[in-house]
């Protein structure tokens, strides 16, 4: 019972986990020049300003952009 109430309690904390902006791109598998076309254009996850000069992505945020992503394919 302890041990489920902390599995639970880390899925809740891996969820704000803050990603930096590089590890938001390898984590998605896309360029860095990807990554900044997708958010100059709008595409992107909604990103918090971490500081003046460095921006992340929640690992939550990024699980709902992903999802909001997902098509389904022609059989």
């Amino acid at each position: 019972m302890l041990r489920e109430r902390f599995v639970t309690d880390d899925l809740a904390l891996s969820d704000i986990r803050m990603l930096s902006f590089d590890e938001w791109c390898r984590l998605n598998g896309f360029s860095r020049s990807t990554g900044q076309r997708l958010l100059r254009d709008g595409k992107g996850p909604q990103f918090v300003r971490i500081s003046t000069r460095r921006i992340g992505v929640t690992i939550g945020e990024n699980r709902r952009w992903l999802a909001s992503r997902m098509t389904e394919t022609a059989a």
